[in-house]
């Protein structure tokens, strides 16, 4: 999930020689406004914060369905981590990581649903939802998460370490090479088969 650049003009005076000092011209250069990317956690008791995340996901995904997703999930109490993504004064992406299961016939096995992500049109195709997936990962690991599932596009979210050959023990009701898993500890999948369940915003 055309950007807008910024042109800032660095002037380097420099001498030449004692008496033959020279100015050269302003050396111009492209900032863009990703270059000042942050990424953090959604500050979750700010209104007008959660009022941009909202027009994220419409603007991203045109139209509504998403942004009532997120709306949903935090009403269910699910949400693992929300984070987005943020240059001067403006927030431009958002990613939410919420709670799914594995249902087994030895019991059930936690693991974690990425849906949605959003960034905006303008701001696509910048690297800002690739920081997004990379900083969630990290924070999912570092909490003690093992498995990550998402349903996406076979040819991006490979680089990030998810695999449909992860889910071909598992039941689910998507294409299967869009349904992706990733081991945040490794072989914690081996030998798991059973039936994903989402939470029951997602309507599944």
């Amino acid at each position: 999930m055309a950007d807008s650049t910024s042109t800032e003009a660095q002037l380097n005076t420099t001498a030449s020689g004692e008496n033959d000092r020279k100015t050269k011209r302003p050396k111009i250069v492209n900032v863009r406004p990703e270059d000042n990317l942050i990424i953090r956690e959604e500050n979750t008791k700010d209104a007008a914060e959660r009022s941009a995340i909202h027009s994220i996901n419409e603007a991203a995904f045109g139209g509504p369905d998403e942004a009532d997703l997120v709306d949903k999930l935090r009403a269910e109490g699910v949400v693992l981590v929300s984070l987005v993504a943020e240059i001067p004064e403006r927030i431009v992406g958002h990613i939410l990581f919420s709670r799914m299961s594995i249902e087994t016939a030895a019991g059930s096995v936690s693991a974690v649903a990425v849906a949605p992500m959003a960034v905006l049109p303008k701001h696509q195709r910048r690297g800002i939802g690739g920081r997004l997936i990379h900083h969630g990962l990290n924070l999912l690991r570092n909490r003690g998460e093992h498995i990550v599932i998402v349903v996406g596009h076979p040819d991006y979210y490979p680089r990030f370490g998810f695999s449909s050959e992860k889910t071909r023990s598992l039941e689910s009701p998507f294409p299967q090479d869009a349904f992706m898993a990733m081991e945040l500890s490794p072989g914690v999948l081996d030998g798991v088969r059973g039936v994903v369940r989402y939470p029951h915003a997602f309507g599944i």
